[in-house]
């Protein structure tokens, strides 16, 4: 049986202080679901995050914000999954990639966590990286001692708009992902153009 999504969470930092960060992109997605498709979020303690359930496809699909930092996201995932029986296979997890550049949007399942600290927890915490994952571009900034700054600093206006444009685009993938579509999703997303930042 093909798996659909029940749980998607997006990755980034509580604050507002680090809310138009790189970083972040993993929020950006989950705001501009909960946008798309009249979520409203609520802070829940017991899920360590602000939490709403929307309905796609007559399927409902809980969205996750973890207000832990990054490096403890998994408690936020693993909690929230255990207590709806969510298995490994139908959690999205989106989160900003610096492999790939603004404007780029992948999707993949299963994997190691790249340096990611959100993925690294998630994977410990789950037991397993069976997941899916929701790779957001964000551009490497050339050099391993610069990537902190880099990715809890904002993206110019530019970047941030082509980055927008694929979330958008993803946004617009959830329904075929819902109803376990992996395949298509991944064709349509990997083959999108990005736009020319002027």
């Amino acid at each position: 049986m093909v798996s659909s999504v029940r749980l998607i969470a997006g990755l980034g930092n509580p604050g507002a202080e680090y809310e138009r960060t790189r970083h972040n992109a993993g929020f950006w997605f989950i705001d501009a679901l909960g946008r798309e498709w009249g979520g409203d979020f609520r802070r829940e303690a017991k899920f360590h995050g602000e939490v709403c359930r929307i309905s796609v496809q007559a399927q409902a699909v809980w969205l996750l914000k973890p207000d832990t930092w990054m490096n403890r996201s998994g408690q936020a995932v693993a909690r929230l999954a255990n207590f709806y029986k969510i298995p490994l296979e139908q959690i999205l997890v989106a989160h900003d990639d610096l492999d790939l550049p603004p404007g780029t949007v992948r999707l993949k399942r299963g994997g190691g966590h790249g340096g990611h600290n959100g993925l690294r927890d998630i994977i410990a915490l789950l037991g397993g990286n069976g997941f899916l994952r929701l790779r957001i571009g964000i551009g490497h900034p050339g050099s391993r001692e610069q990537v902190t700054p880099f990715v809890l600093g904002a993206p110019p206006e530019s970047e941030r708009k082509l980055i927008e444009e694929a979330i958008d685009c993803a946004v617009g993938e959830i329904p075929n992902l819902v109803r376990g579509e992996l395949q298509k999703v991944m064709n349509r997303l990997h083959s999108r153009q990005p736009s020319v930042s002027g």
